[in-house]
């Protein structure tokens, strides 16, 4: 069965999903580590909850960003996953820590990316005026929230929202789209190759674009 480690900074609602549906069967994962960089992350006790191990390493008390990824490496390599997945984890990885698992670390991120990376993208949306905003789940590169796409989800934005309603509508479809990737790599039909996506799915839910629904009213 395909080994998970998941890392967070937060209260880990995406988090919270996977951890659920591998409880109940429906993700084919064992989940063998919940790391944070912060002691009172509330996805800690979420997890231990679920009987799933975690671990705390402080990014504060590394003087340098190297030598926290290299520990950060370390603990990780002792749970031997097959696959890292980030989960609101709220610090940027150096290079060497994202190629030594590259083609096996993959991040969400609430914006249909290339728009809006980085932090604040609900408000960003809204100040830019799209009409469609969503979410992405990708392979993690050096480039921060410019890895290959592996799958988006599409909601669209109502002139009645605000930063609070629209993240909550793309919070659901989050929570939708990470489960599929990972059920995918664990089942052998996603990889990386040569910086490209390759994913073997039949024709139901080959598409990696989840369309908006016609809005209500």
């Amino acid at each position: 069965m395909t080994s998970v480690v998941i890392l967070i900074s937060g209260r880990g609602s995406n988090m919270a999903s996977l951890l659920d549906a591998a409880a109940s069967g429906a993700l084919p994962v064992r989940i063998a580590g919940v790391l944070s960089n912060w002691p009172d992350a509330q996805g800690l006790q979420t997890a231990a909850a679920h009987g799933v191990p975690t671990q705390v390493l402080d990014h504060r008390l590394f003087a340098e960003r190297e030598a926290f990824d290299a520990a950060l490496a370390e603990t990780i390599d002792r749970l031997a996953p097959d696959l890292l997945v980030l989960a609101g984890f709220m610090r940027i990885l150096g290079d060497r820590f994202v190629r030594r698992y590259e083609g096996r670390l993959i991040n969400i991120h609430p914006s249909l990316l290339p728009a809006f990376p980085g932090l604040h993208t609900h408000r960003r949306a809204l100040a830019e005026g799209v009409r469609i905003h969503g979410c992405t789940v990708h392979f993690v590169t050096p480039d921060l929230d410019h890895g290959p796409v592996i799958v988006q989800a599409a909601v669209p934005v109502l002139d009645q929202d605000d930063e609070a309603s629209l993240a909550a509508r793309v919070l659901v479809q989050e929570h939708r789209i990470y489960l599929l990737a990972v059920r995918w790599f664990a089942e052998g039909r996603l990889r990386l190759r040569d910086g490209r996506v390759l994913l073997d799915a039949p024709q139901d839910d080959s598409g990696r674009l989840i369309v908006p629904q016609t809005p209500p009213g």
